[in-house]
């Protein structure tokens, strides 16, 4: 079973921007443009990052598997400006290098690689273009240039802030009127503003501001928003397709690059995907709250496919709970999968050639059940539904006789196919499983071959410590009437 010959034209997907769900257009025709807000680089990522990362992994998934070729970006935030509106808060970057006695980019780099290697725990596709904002600057500059020349932004102090005021559109994405904004939140009044609610493009880098580059406005470093506008432009082009990114970015973030790029002339994303937030305990996750959670910690207690698979089974636009019950519930879910799978792959040593035509078509039913799913936004709670459907009735067929090659390969293709390369709960895809599964099936072959040497020589001892041994790396041996088998 393989993705589309042809892009599929019945997608539909949730755009924050209309507030209801409506039908995928791309921009060129089989192509699609992503692109992802990525994290800021100064900590381990926390569970977060993993539900917005698997979420935007799995929507690639899907518009690959339906025939799109997809340029995927995500930015790496490596600069330390500020990580809020407010002029005087912190820059996290600077903070963690003395923390650390490290040089900033030294802390971008470490957490950068500790990113990516929760990344690829989670079985999570790399960017097609992982763009850091410290090498683009440049552009970064030419966009708040362009602002000023067309009367969006102002120089005071050597910073440059974007004048709201100027344009009437802001706040279309979040729905805020700016006249409801009140005027001394967080932004602070400060006197080089025209308005509190106008936010920073460049900073003037006041005392021992670590990361510092010139500008035409002097020597400081970027804004929160500013590199997202420029970035995305640069590589995916005006009105690229799908903007994505975390619920809590839509304000002030997401609303702040559509202004920004807007206003310049540039026309912007024409797609926005928010993804929901998730809690643990019943709570939001928050250092305050003590129940702060990295990536790197969960991965330690829990199989990352485990943890993939209890984010997938919630749609993206709904929140995740993440509990010890949820856990459970998710351990007992992707088990029920993955020994369907392997009965599956294991039978397949030894069946005859045909097929079974009613199970066929159950099969197909599955495939087309987990197909729309997707193809509605991206449904990935009825997607895994579909997979438990195909493995109650390959289970059944398996447990009453033997089954056809080419109904079980059938079978293995579409767990390989929807499981493993749109949700991504099967490591590697199908390419590199049936490689895999191939391999292990002639290993344990020959490791149940010896076993049974030693119970005919009776050498139980031998026989008991072989099954033991497995059993330690989670493979259990059954002695049934038709001989030993053996299953994850």
């Amino acid at each position: 079973m393989t993705a589309h010959a042809q892009p599929d034209p019945n997608i539909v997907l949730y755009d924050t921007m209309q507030r209801q769900k409506v039908p995928f257009t791309p921009t060129t025709p089989g192509h699609v443009g992503m692109y992802l807000c990525g994290p800021t680089v100064y900590s381990d990522a926390h569970l977060g990052h993993a539900r917005k990362e698997v979420a935007f992994d799995v929507i690639r998934r899907a518009f690959m598997h339906f025939g799109y070729a997809v340029r995927y970006v995500a930015n790496i935030t490596d600069v330390g400006h500020l990580q809020d509106d407010s002029d005087d808060g912190e820059d996290k970057i600077a903070k963690r290098a003395a923390l650390e006695r490290l040089e900033p980019m030294e802390v971008a780099d470490k957490y950068f690689w500790s990113f990516m290697d929760d990344m690829a725990a989670l079985n999570i596709l790399r960017p097609s273009i992982n763009p850091r904002a410290t090498g683009h600057i440049t552009e970064q500059i030419a966009l708040i240039e362009e602002l000023i020349e067309r009367g969006h932004a102002y120089e005071s102090g050597g910073s440059v802030y974007f004048d709201v005021r100027s344009w009437p559109d802001y706040g279309k994405l979040s729905g805020r009127k700016l006249d409801d904004q009140e005027e001394g939140t967080r932004e602070a009044v400060r006197g080089d503003k025209h308005d509190a609610r106008d936010f920073a493009l460049w900073k003037n880098a006041e005392g021992g501001h670590l990361m510092r580059w010139p500008s035409p406005w002097g020597i400081g470093f970027p804004g929160w928003h500013i590199e997202c506008s420029a970035m995305s432009l640069k590589y995916l082009g005006e009105g690229f397709d799908i903007h994505g990114g975390g619920l809590d970015l839509e304000f002030p973030h997401h609303e702040a690059e559509i202004a920004q790029a807007e206003a310049a002339g540039h026309a912007f994303a024409r797609y926005w995907m928010h993804n929901n937030m998730l809690t643990i305990g019943g709570e939001k996750m928050s250092k305050s709250k003590g129940n702060f959670t990295t990536i790197a910690d969960v991965l330690s207690r829990h199989d990352p496919m485990v943890v993939r698979f209890l984010l997938v089974s919630s749609h993206y636009r709904s929140i995740t709970e993440f509990s010890d019950a949820a856990f459970e519930s998710a351990k007992n879910g992707y088990r029920r999968l993955s020994e369907s799978l392997h009965e599956i792959e294991r039978r397949l040593g030894d069946v005859p050639d045909g097929g079974d035509a009613a199970l066929d078509r159950k099969i197909e039913t599955h495939v087309q059940a987990f197909e729309a799913a997707m193809r509605d936004d991206f449904n990935t709670p009825k997607a895994v539904a579909a997979l438990f459907g195909l493995s109650g009735d390959m289970n059944s067929a398996l447990a009453a006789g033997r089954v056809g090659r080419a109904t079980l390969e059938r079978a293995r293709d579409a767990f390989h196919t929807l499981g493993g390369d749109v949700l991504g709960l099967f490591a590697g895809g199908s390419a590199a499983q049936e490689d895999n599964s191939e391999v292990v099936g002639t290993l344990m072959q020959l490791v149940l071959r010896a076993r049974q040497n030693y119970r005919l020589n009776k050498q139980y001892a031998e026989s008991d410590e072989l099954r033991d041994t497995l059993a330690q790396v989670g493979v259990t041996v059954e002695d049934t009437k038709d001989g030993p088998r053996w299953r994850r």
